[in-house]
């Protein structure tokens, strides 16, 4: 492969996934309309590692997701759920469910907003939506 072609390859795909301007030669039309379909399999993708959260949301839920993700390259489906549920949360629109989901991930995970979340190694207590988590030996279990 050319140099100039994997470059124009990086660029199509940095303004599918990451935001980037659309390349010359390309259509913002049909970008735009793939740049939604991707969006929505992301949505779909988060959704099953974030059930609840996705659930919460109902058939807003690909709207929720595009709200906070469009332009921000994927993570994993782990990451993205934990991105948009604490911008819902910090927003103060994250519903009870989907706090309870978020807690219990922040007691099993350790994710810092920038790098690949991490299993917790030492205890941890998260409360979120009315209930209490509790991570000891690489478990986590709800309390009230």
């Amino acid at each position: 492969m050319t140099g100039s072609l994997a470059a124009a390859q990086a660029a199509l795909v940095d303004s599918l996934v990451a935001g980037a301007a659309v390349p010359a030669g390309f259509d913002d039309v049909r970008l735009a309309t793939v740049r939604r379909a991707l969006l929505r399999k992301r949505s779909g993708e988060i959704a099953r590692t974030w059930p609840l959260l996705a659930a919460a949301h109902g058939q807003h839920w690909a709207g929720v997701v595009a709200t906070h993700l469009d332009g921000v390259a994927p993570g994993g489906s782990l990451r993205d759920g934990f991105d948009v549920a604490r911008a819902l949360r910090a927003a103060g629109q994250l519903p009870p469910s989907a706090a309870e989901e978020l807690a219990s991930r922040e007691a099993g995970w350790r994710y810092d907003g920038t790098s690949a979340p991490t299993r917790r190694r030492v205890p941890t207590v998260r409360r979120g939506g009315g209930a209490l988590f509790v991570q000891v030996g690489g478990r986590t279990l709800r309390l009230g």
